[in-house]
This record gives C-alpha cells, sequence and structure tokens, in this order.
C-alpha cells in the first residue's frame, strides 16, 4: 500500500541524499526539528505546506519539482495496481480495472451526476 507521505518523504530524502547532505545540515537551514525532518523523510509525518516549502528552499530545489516527482512514483504505483488509499475498507476501494482510462470512458449518466453535484 503506498501512502503519499512516504512518497513524499523518499522523495525529499533522495534530493538530500544526491547532495550528499545529513539531515543536520538541511534541517538547521529549513528552520525545521532533525527529529521531525526525519519523521517526514521516513513517511511518519505529513508536512504542511510551509513546511514543505521551507524544506524544498533549505535543498535548493522548487517545490514543483518535488511535487512532480511525487506525481510520477504515485502514477507508477496506480500503475502496477497497488492500492494507494492507506486505510480505506475494502468495500470502499474502487478496483482499478473499473476506472476509466479516458474522460469519454465515463458514462452520460455518471457524467450528468458529477455535474449536478
Amino acid at each position: 500500500m503506498v501512502l503519499l507521505r512516504q512518497l513524499l518523504g523518499d522523495v525529499l530524502r533522495q534530493l538530500r541524499l544526491r547532495q550528499g547532505r545529513t539531515l543536520r545540515e538541511v534541517s538547521a537551514a529549513a528552520r525545521v526539528s532533525l527529529g521531525y525532518l526525519s519523521e517526514v523523510e521516513r513517511g511518519q509525518k505529513e508536512a504542511s505546506s510551509e513546511l514543505l516549502s521551507s524544506i524544498c528552499k533549505a535543498l535548493g530545489v522548487p517545490l514543483s519539482h518535488v511535487l512532480r516527482e511525487v506525481a510520477d512514483q504515485l502514477a507508477l504505483a496506480e500503475l502496477q495496481h497497488e492500492p494507494v488509499m492507506a486505510g480505506a475498507p475494502e468495500h470502499e476501494r474502487i478496483p482499478a480495472e473499473s476506472i476509466p482510462a479516458t474522460p469519454e470512458g465515463i458514462t452520460g449518466e455518471f457524467r450528468a451526476d458529477m455535474v449536478a453535484a
């Protein structure tokens, strides 16, 4: 099961390690506690947009780049039919084969419901 916070943490850790920087260096530059940054990187904490922005500035990487990397990894997980919604009861999950590949694959009735909502 893939969690968004885990993907985000993985991307942030990979960027930090590619730069050869320590958690201590990045946490000081981002003005975030070392422990909290570690928990974000391990996917144990969900970072606010302000915190993400601060971490990205400390890494010298645009937030859009980080989010694009996360989106790419999430798309790969979805293509591999891994459940993305952690903790969702089985009866609430939508089988991947029932999700239309294109907007044209959505029936008129479903589309009308979407517009009415």
